[in-house]
């Protein structure tokens, strides 16, 4: 019996020492997520409760802050719609295909000295997913091609979607907009089951599909694209989802404004709700993103209208290079692994990351020949405090064609690069230099070039460097 006790007492402490010294596990060592990706077209960085938004009330966007976490040095490839998708799609800076501006006419396209799509050759990041045997699906703004005249473009399936439903910016099945002229120009390329609807339905519809793509898939594996554009003006709310912000009416477009992202809100609360009944929200990562800063359009300030959404006190909006046409809400979710209520302000992510990073987080090989310019930054998302290696570059062409917004204090230069706490912008000639100390100065409104020549030379340099040859790489890129 004695003998009996000492193994069964030396058993027992083997067993907790070994407890004992076991590491958490990883996400690499769990099953491999679901994946929702939101993309929210044109929303401003404090445009959500969860930043700092008084009005609309956002509680189902501010969820995925309370129960994930929220970044609060997130920025987007690009101000403008096209070429802020591509950053995401292929993990690399689009200037690396020539597209700096938004696809539009092939004329238009031409003048710009832009392709008229994302070539099928680019990395893709829905593909390694789809090969790895997820289910894929794309609903919602594409953007990357097709529309207006252009009626090549490849549809979302060949960039490694099982399933689209996009609108009058791609080709395939799609909705398409009443009483709206680049509606009916691409209802003229056929190509796809057409859907017409009013504008105010399209957040419904996409997020309809959505759910029903998960409950079709929910055994197995997926990764989903829902890609809203009801925030893009002009915004077409009902009168009823208008009343709810009466007290604005004075200020028509800002009423307009917080009435379709209270309905986005509304709709998306629908997916989350699924989620939950469903029993996936612990098997799926959600992440929600805006592509660019808030509208600019110069006929708000011609009318002396506040223009509809907010940065939060950063300089600049859409078709800006200052941060408050790149710096944007960035939302993750993922309970049990991305810890609920935490706030990161120590990384510097950009969309150009989410390539490596999610198929890190989902045990997939990056392609060897894909040469992303984006980093793994997967531990971050678990948790870790880190700053990232490399800096950061952006380049909004200024060629003809191109928006600028509404006030000329908003209009940077066309080259742009973040290294740490500084940001350095100018354009490919080299006028109009201009140096912040974002910590500093968060609004860059005090220019450090004259006072700090010697950091502003060595940034000049290395954002020139970056643009001469990413932009030399197009013609083997395409």
């Amino acid at each position: 019996m004695r003998g009996l006790f000492v193994f069964l007492s030396l058993l027992l402490i083997s067993v907790l020492f070994a407890g004992c010294g076991s590491a958490p596990e990883s996400a690499s060592e769990s099953v491999a997520p679901n994946v929702v990706f939101i993309l929210i077209d044109d929303m401003g960085y404090a445009d959500l409760g969860s930043y700092g938004a008084e009005h609309p009330a956002t509680p189902n966007l501010d969820r995925l802050a309370a129960e994930g976490t929220r970044f609060t040095d997130f920025y987007v490839a690009s101000p403008i719609c096209s070429p802020s998708r591509v950053g995401i799609t292929t993990g690399r800076y689009p200037t690396r295909y020539g597209v700096t501006g938004h696809f539009a006419s092939r004329e238009q396209n031409r003048r710009r000295g832009m392709p008229d799509y994302l070539p099928v050759e680019a990395p893709a990041i829905a593909r390694g997913f789809q090969e790895a045997g997820y289910a894929t699906a794309h609903f919602g703004k594409w953007h990357q091609g097709g529309g207006r005249d252009v009626d090549d473009a490849p549809h979302p399936s060949a960039y490694g979607f099982d399933e689209s439903l996009v609108s009058f910016e791609g080709l395939g099945d799609r909705v398409l907009q009443r009483d709206h002229g680049l509606s009916d120009m691409s209802a003229e390329l056929g190509q796809g089951e057409i859907q017409w609807e009013p504008k105010h339905r399209t957040t419904e519809i996409y997020v309809d599909r959505s759910i029903d793509f998960v409950r079709r898939n929910q055994d197995g594996r997926f990764y989903l694209h829902l890609w809203l554009n009801d925030v893009h003006d002009p915004f077409k709310p009902t009168e009823e989802q208008l009343a709810k912000f009466a007290e604005f009416s004075d200020e028509p477009y800002v009423q307009q404004y917080y009435a379709v992202v209270d309905e986005m809100d509304r709709q998306l609360g629908r997916l989350f709700d699924a989620l939950d009944e469903l029993g996936l929200a612990e098997e799926t990562l959600v992440v929600a993103v805006s592509d660019n800063g808030p509208t600019a359009w110069p006929r708000y300030y011609q009318e002396g209208a506040r223009p509809p959404g907010e940065t939060g006190g950063f300089r600049g909006r859409k078709w800006s290079l200052y941060d408050g046409g790149i710096r944007e809400p960035f939302l993750a979710r993922w309970p049990g692994k991305i810890a609920a209520g935490a706030v990161n302000d120590s990384t510097t992510f950009m969309s150009i990351d989410f390539f490596a990073t999610l198929y890190a987080l989902a045990g997939l090989d990056v392609p060897s020949d894909a040469e992303l310019d984006g980093e793994d930054l997967s531990d971050v998302l678990l948790g870790a405090e880190r700053d990232r290696d490399e800096p950061l570059y952006w380049d909004y062409g200024r060629s003809d064609g191109l928006l600028q917004p509404g006030l000329e204090i908003d209009r940077s230069p066309h080259l742009a690069m973040r290294d740490g706490r500084w940001k350095f912008l100018i354009n490919e000639d080299g006028t109009l230099p201009e140096m912040y100390d974002l910590e500093a100065d968060p609004a860059e409104s005090r220019n450090l070039v004259e006072e700090d020549g010697e950091r502003a030379a060595v940034l000049r340099d290395r954002l020139i460097g970056w643009f001469r040859r990413t932009a030399k790489s197009q013609s083997s890129a395409r």
